[in-house]
């Protein structure tokens, strides 16, 4: 399947990420050094040529907060988009991720053990996150700059790369970065 060209952002630093905790649909507010992600976020998306592009957002604050940064004086515009938002921790939200495992059980990435979303109680699960992020990306029907968080910016772009649940270990993470996806290659931009 092809998709069209994206810009995926995930959204800035917030209190929460500080303090290692998991979040999923609950929201925290950004931190000073995640709305200053977000500015450099719009500082890389002002270089680029967005005319025809839609601009979608997660809904839960803190991205749609990182959106309103970024893409001021970028795009007139942002939809928000449920299916953008963040994976559900069920259980464990709220919860300090260094409590739900002892220590070196699992890899550690820049989103956290990835291992902790997949086995969250009441959680969504990668398998319901990965049908989400394929029925957005099959309404797609042009451009777009996304706005989302973490595991679900690395389940949208191992999918569009072909990769699936198994690539999202291999993505890169991080938190305030712009990756761009156009033919089956992807970017971060800095």
């Amino acid at each position: 399947m092809t998709f069209p060209e994206l810009y995926i952002l995930r959204h800035g630093e917030t209190e929460w990420n500080a303090e290692g905790r998991m979040q999923g649909a609950l929201n925290s507010p950004l931190t000073q050094a995640g709305k200053q992600q977000a500015r450099r976020q719009a500082e890389i998306l002002q270089a680029i040529d967005l005319n025809g592009f839609k601009s979608l957002s997660s809904p839960q604050g803190r991205a749609f907060e990182t959106a309103a940064i970024a893409l001021s004086g970028t795009v007139a515009f942002v939809r928000t988009e449920d299916r953008l938002r963040e994976i559900e921790v069920g259980e464990w939200s709220g919860k300090v991720r260094s409590t739900l495992a002892a220590p070196g059980e699992f890899a550690d990435t820049p989103d956290g053990a990835l291992e902790l979303y997949e086995r969250a109680p009441g959680g969504e699960g990668f398998a319901a996150l990965e049908a989400r992020c394929k029925s957005f990306l099959a309404d797609l029907d042009g451009p777009a700059v996304l706005v989302t968080h973490g595991i679900t910016s690395r389940m949208l772009r191992a999918t569009v790369l072909g990769l699936g649940i198994p690539g999202l270990a291999e993505m890169p993470g991080g938190q305030g970065v712009v990756y761009h996806l156009k033919d089956g290659i992807q970017k971060r931009l800095t």
